[in-house]
C-alpha cells in the first residue's frame, strides 16, 4: 500500500514538473533601442529558449535588412539545470521617418506555434553621430565620411555663399551605389543648383589632413534671405559598400562583403548678418557685391519722331537677379516706353556674375535738346564691408527737324475741340425716343402648351439618364476583359529584353531594372532612374497606387541591384519575371 502512494506520488510530481515547464517556453522580440535617427542602425534579436523551426521574420517592410538572419545557438547546465538559447538576429535601417512597426516573427516549437508581440519604433531626424552598437561592420566606421563644406557661415544679408558636399572614403572600403534619402530645401536661402554632371572619384582628396578618395555629390549657391541663425538641412545619403571579410578563396583573396551604410552632413547652422544701417544710401535697393554702373544712349543727336535707347546697366559680381535698378528721370516731353529687362548673369562657384540692363524706348515729339540727369546707384560691399555710391554723366539728347513744343500745343488744343463737339453730337444717337408699348401675359399659363413641356421634361430626363447609365455599365463590363489584355501585351512590351537574358544572371537583372524604370518613364512622364527608391515608393502612394502593390514593386527593384551588385547571392529569375509582369499589370491597371 505504502509503495503504491510513493509511486502515484511521483508520478504527480513528474507531471506537474512537465506542465511547468511547457509554460515556461518563452519566444521573445528584442531591440537595441526604442528611438532611433534615420541614419542609425537598429538590432533586433528574435530569442526562443527551447529549438524552435520553421522561423518566419515579420516582413520589415518600413527598414532595409543590412544583414541577417545571424544564428546563434547557447546551451549551459548550471547547478545541474540545463538552459537552451536560440537567437536570430537582424541588423536593420530604417527607411523613413516617424512611428514604425516591427511585426510578429513566428516560429514552431514542439508543435506549437509562438509569436512576438509587434514592436513600436519611433524614428527621428538623422543625428550627426550615429551611435550604432554592436555593428557587424565596424570597419566602415572611420573610413567614410559625408561633409557639407560652407564657404563662409557668417554672411551679410544677401551675400552669396557656396556649399560643396563631399563624400570621402579609403580603403578597404569602395562604393558600388548611392542614392539620395533626405535632400535639402534650403527655405530661407535664394539657391541655385550647380550642375556637377557624373560624379568621379579623385583619389587624392584629404580629409582632416588624411588621405581619402573624395566625391563632389553636390554644388549649391545659397544667398540668404533673413537674417539671424538659419538651419541649413542635413543631406542624407544611402550608399551600397563593398567591405572585405575574414573570409578567403581557393586563391587566398579576402571575400567581399556587400553592405548598406547611411551617411548624413547633420544640420548646419548659418549666422547671417543685418546690412549696417549707418550710412546706408537713400538710393540702396538691395544690391550685394562689387559692382560698375553706367548709363548709355544709343544715339545723341535725332529727328523729332525717331526714338532712341537709353539703358541702364549693371556689371559685376553679386546678387544680380536680387535687386532692382535705378529709374531714369526723363523730362515730361518725352514720351518713355515700359524698360525690358534683360539679364546675362552666369552662376558658378563663386556665386552670380554677369551684366544686368533695363533698356528704355524714348520717342521725343518736339525738336529742342533735352538733358538726362544722372543715375544715382548704390551698393553695399561685404568686402570691405562699407557701402558705394556711383554716379552716371550727365547726358544731352539733341532733336532737330521736327514740331517746336509752343506750335504743336496750339494744334493739340484745337483737336481736343473738335473732338470734343463731335463727341457731344454723337453722345445721344443710340436712344430711341419713340416708344411703343404691347402687353403682355394675355393668355393664361395652366394647361398651356408651356406647362405640359415643363410637366414632362424632367420625366424625359430622369428616364434618359438612367438608360444612358445601363449603357455605359454594360459597355464598361465588355472593355474589361480588353483593359486587361492590354495590359499583358504593356507588360510583355516592357520586359521582352529582359527575357531575353534569362540565361545570364547579370544581364537579365539589368534588363528587368531597365524596364521597370522605362515603364514608370512611360505612364508617369518622368525620369525615374534620377530618384531614390523611397521617392519612387512615395510617388506611386500619391498616383493611388495600393500600399502592398509599391512595397513589392520596391522590393523588385531591390532584388535586381542585389543581383547585380552580389553575383553570389540567390536568385530566382523565373520568379522575378513573372513578379514583375503581374505588378505591371496590376500598377497600368490602378493608374
Amino acid at each position: 500500500m505504502m509503495l503504491r502512494f510513493t509511486i502515484r506520488f511521483i508520478l504527480f510530481f513528474l507531471l506537474l514538473g512537465s506542465t511547468v515547464l511547457e509554460a515556461q517556453i518563452r519566444f521573445d522580440a528584442k531591440v537595441s533601442k526604442k528611438r532611433l535617427g534615420l541614419n542609425e542602425r537598429l538590432r533586433v534579436d528574435f530569442e526562443m529558449n527551447e529549438n524552435g523551426d520553421n522561423f518566419d521574420p515579420p516582413p520589415f517592410t518600413d527598414f532595409q535588412v543590412v544583414s541577417g538572419p545571424q544564428q546563434a545557438v547557447s546551451r549551459s547546465w548550471v547547478n545541474g539545470v540545463q538552459s537552451f538559447s536560440k537567437t536570430y538576429t537582424y541588423f536593420l535601417t530604417p527607411k523613413r521617418k516617424g512611428s514604425v512597426t516591427i511585426g510578429q516573427a513566428e516560429v514552431t516549437i514542439k508543435g506549437e506555434v509562438y509569436k512576438t508581440t509587434p514592436l513600436e519604433i519611433e524614428v527621428t531626424n538623422a543625428v550627426e553621430k550615429p551611435n550604432d552598437p554592436n555593428n557587424v561592420e565596424g570597419l566602415i566606421d572611420g573610413n567614410i565620411h559625408l561633409v557639407a563644406e560652407v564657404s563662409n557661415t557668417n554672411p551679410y544679408l544677401n551675400e552669396g555663399i557656396t556649399v560643396i558636399y563631399k563624400l570621402y572614403f579609403r580603403n578597404p572600403i569602395s562604393v558600388s551605389d548611392v542614392s539620395e534619402l533626405e535632400a535639402p530645401s534650403y527655405g530661407d536661402f535664394w539657391s541655385h543648383l550647380i550642375k556637377i554632371g557624373r560624379a568621379e572619384i579623385n583619389m587624392r582628396g584629404s580629409y582632416k589632413g588624411e588621405p581619402y578618395n573624395e566625391v563632389i555629390w553636390r554644388k549649391v549657391v545659397l544667398y540668404p534671405q533673413k537674417t539671424g541663425q538659419l538651419k541649413l538641412e542635413p543631406l542624407t545619403l544611402n550608399l551600397s559598400l563593398s567591405v572585405p571579410s575574414n573570409r578567403r578563396d581557393l586563391f587566398g583573396r579576402r571575400i567581399l562583403t556587400q553592405s548598406q551604410k547611411t551617411l548624413t552632413t547633420g544640420q548646419r547652422t548659418i549666422r547671417v548678418k543685418e546690412l549696417p544701417q549707418r550710412n546706408k544710401p537713400e538710393s540702396f535697393t538691395g544690391a550685394v557685391g562689387q559692382f560698375d554702373f553706367d548709363v548709355i544712349l544709343d544715339k545723341d543727336a535725332l529727328k523729332a519722331s525717331e526714338s532712341f535707347q537709353a539703358k541702364v546697366k549693371v556689371k559685376g559680381k553679386g546678387n544680380l537677379k536680387l535687386f532692382n535698378l535705378p529709374n531714369i528721370n526723363f523730362p515730361n516731353t518725352l514720351e518713355v516706353y515700359e524698360p525690358e529687362h534683360d539679364e546675362q548673369v552666369k552662376i558658378n562657384i563663386s556665386g552670380m556674375e554677369g551684366t544686368i540692363e533695363d533698356n528704355y524706348t524714348i520717342v521725343p515729339q518736339f525738336q529742342g535738346k533735352y538733358p538726362i540727369p544722372s543715375v544715382e546707384f548704390s551698393y553695399f560691399d561685404p568686402l570691405s564691408s562699407t557701402y558705394k555710391t556711383l554716379n552716371s554723366q550727365d547726358l544731352i539728347v539733341d532733336v532737330f527737324d521736327g514740331p517746336t513744343a509752343s506750335v504743336s500745343r496750339n494744334n493739340a488744343q484745337t483737336l481736343n475741340r473738335n473732338q470734343l463737339l463731335t463727341a457731344s453730337e454723337d453722345a445721344f444717337r443710340f436712344i430711341n425716343l419713340d416708344t411703343k408699348l404691347t402687353l403682355i401675359n394675355q393668355r393664361g399659363f395652366w394647361m398651356s402648351r408651356l406647362f405640359w413641356i415643363l410637366l414632362l421634361l424632367p420625366i424625359l430626363l430622369l428616364f434618359s439618364v438612367y438608360m444612358i447609365k445601363r449603357f455605359v455599365m454594360s459597355k464598361s463590363e465588355d472593355t474589361q476583359s480588353l483593359k486587361q489584355r492590354k495590359a499583358k501585351q504593356l507588360a510583355k512590351k516592357y520586359l521582352s529584353s529582359a527575357k531575353n537574358e534569362v540565361l545570364n544572371q547579370a544581364r537579365f537583372y539589368e534588363a528587368l531594372e531597365r524596364a521597370l524604370h522605362n515603364y514608370l518613364k512611360a505612364k508617369l512622364k518622368i525620369e525615374t532612374t534620377e530618384m531614390n527608391k523611397s521617392k519612387i515608393e512615395i510617388l506611386l502612394l500619391n498616383k493611388q497606387v495600393e500600399q502592398q502593390i509599391a512595397s513589392d514593386f520596391i522590393e523588385l527593384i531591390e532584388n535586381c541591384e542585389k543581383a547585380r551588385y552580389a553575383p553570389g547571392s540567390s536568385v530566382n529569375i523565373q520568379g522575378d519575371f513573372e513578379k514583375a509582369t503581374a505588378l505591371i499589370v496590376k500598377i497600368d491597371r490602378q493608374l
